[in-house]
């Protein structure tokens, strides 16, 4: 085998004897909780009772007339449910002899009267079995999840007093075992502490007060300290708001008012440039004219001194 499991593992946890008892006691107390059987997903709304005792399972040897017996309880669509959640199971499971998952059903207990109902009850998808001697809190609670649906047999109901006792005598089937009390016998926490006898004699609530602001405030968000920081901040404040408000009643008179404007003002803009360009090639003519004279007083002046060195010489 690979990787076999080694014994050095601590595998399983030692429990008390006591409170493995009170575990399966609790277990079967759940399991007569319709709130906490529906809660665990069992359908009992064709149930007629919570927990289901019948008288006995002697005489249904097969299979078929143990299914027709529990679909005249009531429990046809709990045996639906099951048969129709039969998967097949995620990963490397699949090949090590557990390919399919389903949803537990029904558990049926009994007691020497009725072990005949085991070998029928072994054919139906979902149903267990356990003997009312042999109690297991994995049948009772599969996952950890209180409200297991069971099918109770009288013999077998009416044994569990000789098994786990009652409050009034101990347990004979569990030498020395006595079951739990309740220690409420109201378990509705909010109404006795909300009741006026609880009420009248409490202490009053206590409110905390506080010496100093300890607290840290932001000023850009906090309008108290940004006042006191800044003084100018509310008028400001005040003047923004103003504007904003004038600015959307006089929105639609300064729109007119530039139309306006800019209708006035673009004769005198195609006047600019009319002008702006005379004025231009005014200016390039003069410029031209004064480059030409210059030139020419240049050449003027050259002319006048090569006469004057002729001369001189």
């Amino acid at each position: 085998m690979f990787n076999p499991t080694t014994t050095w593992r601590r595998w399983h946890r030692k429990v008390n004897l006591t409170q493995r008892r009170h575990a399966v006691a609790s277990a079967i107390a759940a399991s007569a909780v319709p709130s906490l059987v529906l809660a665990r997903g069992h359908r009992v709304n064709n149930v007629p009772e919570i927990p289901l005792i019948v008288d006995s399972f002697t005489g249904f040897d097969k299979t078929k007339k143990l299914v027709d017996r529990l679909n005249a309880l009531g429990l046809g669509e709990e045996l639906q449910k099951v048969k129709d959640s039969r998967k097949v199971r995620p990963g490397q499971g699949k090949y090590r002899n557990r390919r399919y998952r389903i949803k537990k059903g029904p558990l049926v207990i009994y007691d020497n009267n009725d072990q005949t109902v085991v070998n029928p009850a072994r054919g139906i998808q979902g149903v267990e079995l356990c003997h009312v001697d042999r109690l297991n809190v994995l049948q009772l609670a599969p996952g950890g999840h209180l409200g297991r649906l069971i099918i109770w047999t009288r013999s077998a109901f009416n044994r569990l007093n000789h098994i786990f006792g009652t409050y009034d005598q101990p347990a004979v089937g569990k030498k020395g075992y006595v079951l739990e009390r309740p220690t409420l016998q109201n378990a509705n926490l909010a109404r006795i502490i909300n009741s006026n006898e609880v009420q009248s004699v409490v202490r009053a609530k206590q409110a905390n007060v506080r010496v100093h602001d300890r607290q840290k405030r932001n000023p850009l968000t906090n309008r108290a300290l940004m006042n006191k920081l800044n003084p100018f901040d509310k008028e400001r404040r005040a003047a923004a708001k103003t504007a904003n408000e004038t600015n959307k009643t006089n929105k639609a008179d300064r729109f007119n008012a530039r139309r306006a404007a800019r209708k006035a003002n673009r004769k005198f803009g195609r006047k600019f440039f009319s002008n702006y360009h005379e004025e231009l090639s005014a200016a390039n003519d003069k410029t031209e004219k004064d480059y030409k004279d210059y030139i020419k007083s240049i050449k003027v002046g050259k002319d006048a001194m090569k006469e004057q060195e002729e001369d001189q010489e």
